[in-house]
């Protein structure tokens, strides 16, 4: 009698295990800037001179890890090809960059950004010496409206802003 209730109360347990894989994990805790990025899925078109979108894809975003991370592609397809993964640590909104450069900075949202600009700044990184190396430090994504948006990024070398190394561009989403 008792040899066939631990079978049975075994059976629940491994059944329960068995349905718990089954189901997707929590989603990640809500972060109003982390739902801005998320926001962002999909292609963005650098613009013309004349504020016309070109043909050519400058990053995507997507949303990835069942909503707990956004991996965002930047030059998709070419050697320059790069990649940034966003994320909540704890409550903090923090994004590693994998650069071509070979190295990885990490940067953090700044407190005082807002629902439309969103400043990140420098809190480390591997493969380099923030006092010597080339490495991108801080930027800033403003968004203009749900299809329009403005990236803005400096680098640094030997330990200050690197002028010849800012990049600022507008950038539009593709349509489908």
């Amino acid at each position: 009698m008792i040899r066939s209730i631990l079978s049975i109360l075994s059976a629940v347990v491994l059944a329960g295990f068995v349905s718990a894989d089954d189901k997707p994990a929590t989603a990640a805790p809500k972060n109003a800037a982390f739902e801005t990025l998320k926001g962002l899925a999909g292609e963005w078109l650098p613009v013309d001179k004349d504020g016309k979108p070109t043909d050519q894809v400058f990053t995507a975003f997507k949303v990835t890890s069942n909503g707990s991370a956004i991996q965002e592609t930047i030059h998709p397809g070419t050697p320059m090809e790069m990649v940034s993964v966003y994320h909540l640590d704890g409550k903090d909104l923090v994004m590693t960059h994998y650069c071509f450069l070979g190295n990885q900075p990490k940067v953090k949202l700044d407190p005082k950004s807002t629902d439309k600009v969103l400043k990140f700044t420098f809190v480390g990184g591997t493969n380099l010496d923030p006092a010597k190396d080339m490495h991108m430090h801080e930027g800033t994504i403003t968004i203009l409206d749900k299809d329009r948006i403005e990236t803005a990024w400096v680098g640094w070398m030997n330990g200050k802003a690197d002028d010849s190394h800012k990049m600022t561009m507008t950038l539009v989403r593709k349509k489908k």
